[in-house]
């Protein structure tokens, strides 16, 4: 919107009429996101032209704005007295501290006009920070917003979210009687059950995704009801070993739960998959009220000196059709040799941007919402389950391939995988069968790969000491290289990687 403010407005009349027209510039998004303004000094230029001349136009009518750290202050020199939404997007946490603590006219927005807050905080370097210094922001979001009704609170550090820890804080510090949906990220499944405990007291709506669900280190009630809640929804990669502990007594209370969604992965021993009949039974059958159930479940399961009968996929997808469930992807397998078993359900469409733990046993679908994938077996890919992977998700922009085992079939087909969306692909624990794969263009095209993280043995195997033209129109793009150890680039390093 910035680039079409500046580049537009007092063209002519016409052009005035539609750029300026209150159903366009209700919500004003002025955070940079184009090249055009890629340089300070341009930046500057029109962040002045839009503060001085376009704004003062339309301030009374903004009801939704999104600014950043170098254009906050000459944005909120004017009212904006029909504003509700605010984002506050790319701030560092020493930065944005201040802002809350320091500026009158955003202490005033927020306490006084503000319902709708979005936080983004991005961090260059994990800082090492008491306790005190780490966790306020978040506390003194909730003092100071006394309409707040909706909060997203995100905190990144070199493109990954970090977690809060929401424990550690007093609770008196730690209370809204107004907010209704919750949007964080927490490092415990403590933390989850903390903000659960009354203190945010209209709380209807949590969306919280959580680094590690492990065992409770504090007494904290997961039985009483949590009658107000209508949508529910957790995402934790890491696998946990908690989750009949502790997930299943927390959806337990949500009897009214109108709208459910889970992404986990659950280690078990000597147990049985996560399907159907135990999601209805353990789960859906307390809570009547459900009209939508969004769900990605990986269940491994480790067997000691144990005989179980796992059920076929064919079963698992009995189990869900007895119980009433509709359309259900699923996949499953057993390891002898590690005594391990495997089971993959999901809800169809699949609505998860992440797909995790991609095996040989993958059934296929479509999947049009995924960006980042992982691949992970104990048996080799193969070239035509790659050529799968790039039909089945043709918008993946992220790869990571997890496999040890060489390849068996380095006779690959004629057909070429094509990659269109693909920047950044990860074969750090992979070998050198799969840079090939990936990198010679005549098995694989990434036409837009612009990150690869690979071990440095494989790089220079497969390039022969960054001579050979066989990965160089694939690595002719590439902006960034991460390796397994540093190195001294060699001569024609450059060559190879022109924009490195």
């Amino acid at each position: 919107m910035i680039d079409v403010l500046y580049s537009l407005v007092d063209v002519n009349e016409r052009f005035n009429r539609l750029i300026l027209d209150p159903l366009y510039i209700h919500n004003l998004d002025l955070t940079v996101k184009s090249s055009f303004i890629h340089n300070s000094s341009t930046n500057n230029q029109i962040l002045d032209r839009i503060c001085e001349k376009i704004l003062p136009q339309i301030h009374d009518q903004v009801n939704e704005l999104a600014c950043e750290p170098h254009s906050i202050e000459r944005i909120l020199i004017i009212d904006y007295p029909e504003l509700y939404s605010l984002s506050l997007i790319n701030f560092q946490k020493e930065i944005f501290s201040q802002y809350l603590t320091g500026n009158e006219i955003l202490r005033y927005l927020l306490t006084n006009q503000i319902t709708h807050l979005v936080v983004d905080i991005k961090n260059e370097i994990i800082a090492e920070l008491s306790d005190e210094n780490q966790l306020n922001i978040f506390p003194l979001i909730l003092c100071l917003c006394k309409r707040l009704t909706d909060l997203t609170f995100c905190e990144f550090s070199s493109n990954q979210r970090l977690a809060i820890s929401i424990f550690n804080l007093p609770s008196i510090n730690c209370v809204s009687s107004t907010l209704m949906k919750l949007n964080i990220v927490v490092n415990t499944f403590d933390d989850c059950l903390y903000l659960l405990d009354g203190r945010l007291e209209c709380l209807s709506t949590l969306v919280i995704k959580i680094q590690r669900i492990s065992r409770s280190v504090l007494n904290i009630d997961n039985t009483r009801k949590l009658l107000k809640f209508k949508y529910f929804s957790l995402t934790s990669v890491v696998h946990t070993i908690y989750y009949n502990e502790q997930i299943v007594p927390l959806l337990n209370r949500m009897i009214n739960l109108e709208e459910l969604t889970l992404f986990i992965t659950i280690f078990r021993h000597d147990s049985n998959y996560i399907d159907g009949t135990h999601l209805y039974d353990e789960i859906l059958i307390y809570m009547p009220q459900l009209n939508k159930f969004t769900f990605s479940i990986i269940t491994e399961i480790f067997i000691n000196n144990i005989n179980i009968d796992f059920p076929s996929n064919d079963n698992i997808q009995f189990s869900f059709i007895k119980k009433g469930f509709n359309q259900v992807g699923s996949y499953a397998d057993f390891d002898s040799t590690k005594n391990l078993a495997r089971c993959h359900v999901y809800s169809l469409p699949y609505e998860f941007k992440l797909f995790i733990n991609l095996n040989n046993f993958f059934q296929g679908g479509m999947f049009n919402k995924i960006r980042s994938l992982v691949m992970n077996d104990t048996s080799p890919f193969e070239h035509e389950l790659f050529k799968l992977v790039s039909q089945d998700f043709p918008f993946l922009e992220n790869l990571y391939v997890r496999n040890c085992h060489p390849q068996k079939n380095k006779q690959h087909s004629s057909t070429l995988i094509l990659f269109s969306h693909l920047v950044a692909l990860n074969l750090n624990q992979s070998t050198v069968d799969y840079a090939e794969q990936f990198l010679f263009e005549k098995n694989t095209r990434l036409p837009r790969l612009l990150k690869l993280t690979i071990r440095y043995e494989t790089l220079a195997i497969i390039t022969n000491n960054f001579t050979n033209d066989a990965a160089r129109l694939n690595c002719v793009n590439l902006q960034s290289i991460h390796t397994n150890k540093p190195f001294v680039r060699p001569e024609k390093f450059h060559q190879y990687f022109p924009l490195l």
